[in-house]
């Protein structure tokens, strides 16, 4: 039987995204394969369920939009993952991927069962990593047999550089993707004009975009 490290499960309304405001059940896997300087999910317990305890879990919060799959990066335990899937996927429900678009490998395996995406870009002036634009595109070809929508986290020391390598992505993957602009800090009005700028080079760019600060913090929920 296999286990998974799930560090919590609730029931919020997403607050990212282009399924901002939709009712989900979010199931917080553990662990990550990246250390990003702006991760506001910081992990430091979990417990080891099974597919059937999770399943419980989700449906003890009556109903819901879809389940969101959440971390941490829950590719890490992408075993566990599709047998989730599958079961969710038999009982009707809607998946949403919440992932930081680099483990394309594992993406592939479940990526028939996956309704929306929410890939990350890492852009290395905001995150503190180092460039993944090569993995970036790897998981945009197999994202892409999905619904699927990028989200770029804007902050102080986010470059225009970036930007534009990300675009360039975008054009030569798909031209019609959608990037979501999300400030870093939703009340940091320093941010506003850069996320203008930003918005208005993916627009003459004629990438389709949008800016979106994160709507649980705004309302104070998880």
């Amino acid at each position: 039987m296999k286990l998974a490290k799930i560090e919590e499960i609730f029931k919020s309304y997403q607050g990212e995204g282009l399924w901002q405001g939709k009712e989900q059940v979010f199931v917080r896997f553990f662990g990550c394969n990246l250390n990003c300087s702006f991760c506001d999910t910081k992990q430091d317990s979990y417990r080891l369920m099974q597919v059937n305890q999770v399943i419980e879990k989700i449906y003890s919060f009556g109903s819901f939009h879809s389940v969101s799959l959440t971390g941490g990066e829950p590719l890490m335990q992408v075993d566990f993952i599709a047998d989730l899937i599958r079961a969710l996927k038999d009982l009707g429900e809607i998946i949403y991927l919440e992932t930081n678009g680099v483990l394309y490998k594992k993406l592939a395996r479940i990526i028939d069962s996956v309704d929306m995406i929410s890939m990350d870009f890492k852009f290395p002036s905001s995150s503190g990593q180092p460039p993944f634009w090569a993995m970036h595109r790897n998981f945009i070809k197999v994202a892409k047999r999905a619904d699927l929508f990028i989200k770029a986290v804007i902050g102080r020391d986010t470059t225009f550089t970036d930007l534009e390598e990300a675009i360039a992505v975008i054009k030569k993957s798909k031209p019609n993707l959608s990037l979501v602009l999300q400030p870093e800090n939703p009340y940091e009005k320093i941010l506003e004009k850069k996320l203008i700028d930003f918005k208005k080079k993916c627009t003459d760019s004629s990438i389709s975009v949008k800016i979106v600060p994160q709507l649980h913090k705004k309302l104070g929920i998880k």
